[in-house]
């Protein structure tokens, strides 16, 4: 597949709108590997219909596309003019299916029949005056149906107008040029905001589908934002795994099916188009929203961007393989990913993070210094080489030396379990896809992707009384989930690995103290790694299981163990799962990227499921309630971050090469073998190189590219005096110890798990 160059586009001159939605529109031209905006008017967004709402499955992402076009330039060397699947049916042959042709113009006359109608809708609607709250405080005077969020934004500055990505009426998304029906709140928000970024990057989803669709002629798939980015799916029939893409193609079709003929979500296609894919694209939605960009005419709620100059820097990153809905048995699809900014400052300030970021990759530094590897024959499931358990076994230990003195007791459950069990907790109704499943002398078993039903059945063996009472129950084992193969990505998405899993049963009254306990408990640990984190309170979603009256307890009780606790937090409304309320812990890296591996959630559902109780202190029987935590999370995950965040250089007590021993000469093997087996037998990790092929400076270097803590040279003078010249990995000379003092001085750093051990040393 080649490759998309990068682009600067330049300002799109403004227009009067005439509609009160988005317009986004570029010509894209990719000459020479570079995208560049033409200066053709700006089109527009508008409602295609009205829509009842309907129950259905989401969509797999918030912003997926399936789009096709027209274009009225003439055609270039690098560009289609027309994906094979719109042409005009001429251009297609007699022996096309006329189900999919759409003739351009065609096209383009139902655009602009649904714009006109919108328009006309507009026109009809009363004005009158409106009332606009800012987040200051202050109110401005507006009208209904005429002013938009831009006039308002322009209003107070233009610097502020012109940096403005999108706007948030009532705590809704709202495009920039789309009049404010009634009274409301309004918020501006920049490409500094994460909404903003996400809106910013949708929109030039749309700018790289226009692009791969002119180029490649293929069927268009989903096409998001995504944290650092965006990237866009397409189905190219060259490169097909089935020589069948009815199903892409249907996704298509279905669309021109509602557009041109208003059908609602309960109705059907042609060629028997079933309603699930209808819902995908129609799902919880009153309106859809058509737009166009260049070529490109799609349903899409949106929002976007005023208009594509504000996209002024622009870069295809990678391009690579997926499949349709993630699954491998399905059919093959190109991707291409993609970073947009507002200006080209911010785009090269971005190319350096991602340099800075590669060289700290995971999956780089535990190639390269053996930590780590996976194989085709186990996908998703590490291999970790004796460095790399080092690390994984120090950090298992790590928390396991906290657990006597904080009141939690290790146990050991199996891996596998009857489907009834699944069944009980839930699991089997809304989590098989994600379970390795299999038949046993006719009974259904799976792997266990969780801890917590058989940890409620460790709590249920036996009756339990208040005084038993908070129980914290931890637990390191195995588990899998069966992710999609195309999701599998180093440590961070795996299929088999390791938590450092509590489940907490308690009382309501408990929760305050246990919450507080456990986030001291987590900062603790944190501290050690060098992590600052940020908390949220995430609250009761709109669905949820329960009764209100528990959730607000609940709820009470975190925030008091929050407070009791210290430190700043904020509230999430709103983002709780729906069997509890949950504590979101944010930890930032040294890259500042965030990352979430800790977990503090309370649970009211799994006590119910499992008829779990307690004898009360006045004898009557309660139910309990569970706290799921951990702190590292999976512990493959976290050994990722770590991985990026010290960058290969380990602190260490975490190290898997704390030190090694080099003898100036051969006749000094002898004793650098001495050495290393003293400071071996007294705990620590140590090497020696007697390789007699290389130099001096060469192992000393090499011990230093290796991230070797501490580098112990050894000499005549040093066996006379029983001695070693010590130095550090970033060329720090402490000189001559004896060892006897270097392995107290390994001891102290090891216990003190300081960061800077090497200056400290």
């Amino acid at each position: 597949m080649r490759v998309l160059g990068k682009y600067q586009s330049s300002e799109i001159g403004k227009r009067p709108f005439l509609s009160c939605d988005q317009n986004l529109h570029t010509s894209v031209s990719l000459a020479k590997n570079k995208l560049e905006p033409g200066r053709r008017p700006l089109r527009h967004t508008f409602p295609t219909m009205s829509q009842p709402e309907v129950a259905g499955k989401e969509s797999k992402t918030k912003h997926g596309h399936k789009g096709g076009g027209e274009t009225a330039e003439p055609p270039r060397k690098e560009l289609q003019v027309l994906p094979a699947y719109i042409q005009p049916a001429a251009q297609l042959g007699a022996s096309s299916n006329a189900m999919f042709s759409f003739a351009p113009q065609d096209r383009i006359n139902l655009w602009n029949k649904y714009k006109e109608r919108y328009i006309a809708d507009l026109a009809s609607k009363a004005r009158e005056k409106i009332e606009v709250n800012l987040p200051d405080g202050k109110v401005v005077e507006g009208v209904s149906w005429d002013t938009t969020p831009y006039k308002i934004a322009a209003g107070i500055s233009q610097g502020l107008a012109d940096n403005a990505v999108i706007a948030k009426v009532n705590g809704v998304l709202w495009d920039l040029d789309r009049p404010l029906e009634g009274n409301c709140s309004l918020e501006i928000l920049k490409f500094d905001n994460e909404e903003g970024q996400q809106v910013f990057w949708h929109s030039s989803a749309h700018v790289l589908g226009e692009a791969m669709e002119r180029v490649y002629g293929g069927w268009l798939c989903y096409g998001p934002p995504i944290e650092n980015g965006f990237y866009y799916d397409m189905f190219i029939k060259e490169e097909q795994v089935s020589p069948d893409p009815e199903i892409l193609i249907q996704g298509e079709i279905s669309r021109q099916c509602l557009a041109e003929n208003a059908l609602n979500a309960g109705k059907k296609c042609k060629k028997g188009q079933n309603n699930e894919k209808i819902m995908c694209i129609t799902a919880g939605v009153h309106y859809l929203f058509t737009f166009r960009c260049g070529p490109l005419i799609d349903l899409c709620l949106g929002p976007h961007v005023r208009h594509t100059g504000k996209i002024k820097a622009f870069k295809v990153v990678k391009n690579s393989s997926s499949y349709w809905e993630g699954k491998s048995d399905r059919e093959s699809l190109q991707r291409v990913y993609g970073i947009s900014f507002p200006d080209t400052k911010q785009l090269k300030e971005w190319e350096r993070f991602q340099e800075e970021a590669a060289k700290r990759d995971h999956r780089r530094i535990g190639r390269d210094q053996e930590l780590f590897f996976f194989h085709e024959l186990s996908p998703g499931s590490c291999f970790f080489n004796p460095r790399g358990a080092h690390i994984y076994n120090t950090l298992i230990d790590l928390i396991k030396s906290e657990y006597r003195r904080r009141g939690f007791q290790e146990v050991m459950s199996p891996n596998i379990y009857n489907s009834k069990l699944w069944e009980i907790s839930g699991h089997w109704q809304h989590y098989a896809e994600n379970m390795f499943l299999f038949e046993s002398e006719k009974e259904q078993f799976a792997l266990k992707p969780m801890n917590c039903p058989g940890h409620c059945l460790m709590f249920d063996h036996r009756p339990r009384s208040w005084r038993e009472l908070p129980l914290r129950l931890a637990d390191f084992g195995v588990l899998h989930r069966n992710e999609l193969s195309g999701a599998l990505s180093g440590l961070t998405r795996v299929r088999r690995f390791q938590q450092d899993d509590a489940h907490i049963f308690c009382a309501v009254e408990q929760i305050k103290d246990e919450i507080s306990s456990g986030l001291e408990f987590l900062d603790a640990i944190y501290t050690i790694f060098g992590f600052t984190f940020e908390l949220k309170l995430s609250t009761r979603p709109q669905k949820f299981l329960g009764d209100i009256k528990d959730w607000d307890e609940a709820e009470k009780e975190l925030a008091e163990g929050l407070n009791k606790f210290g430190k700043a937090w904020k509230l999430n409304p709103e983002d709780g799962a729906f069997y509890g309320p949950k504590i979101d812990i944010t930890i930032m890296d040294a890259l500042r990227r965030e990352h979430q591996c800790a977990t503090l959630q309370l649970d009211f559902q799994l006590p119910r499921r499992f008829n779990l109780s307690y004898v009360s202190e006045s004898g009557e029987k309660k139910r309990p309630v569970i706290i799921h935590r951990a702190i590292l999370g999976s512990v493959e995950r976290l050994v990722a971050v770590l991985t990026e965040n010290y960058g290969g250089k380990w602190p260490f007590w975490l190290s898997p090469r704390q030190s090694i021993v080099i003898p100036v000469a051969p006749p000094f093997d002898e004793y650098a073998l001495q050495v290393k087996k003293e400071i071996w037998d007294a705990g620590f990790q140590c090497e020696v190189d007697i390789d007699p092929g290389d130099t001096l400076n060469k192992k000393i270097r090499n011990a230093q590219l290796s991230q070797c803590n501490f580098i112990l040279v050894v000499g005549e003078k040093e066996k006379s005096s029983g001695t070693v010249n010590v130095r550090t990995r970033d060329n720090k000379v402490h000189g001559e110890r004896s060892i006897a003092d270097v392995v107290a001085r390994f001891r102290h750093l090891q216990q003190t798990k300081i960061q800077n051990s090497e200056e400290e040393f």
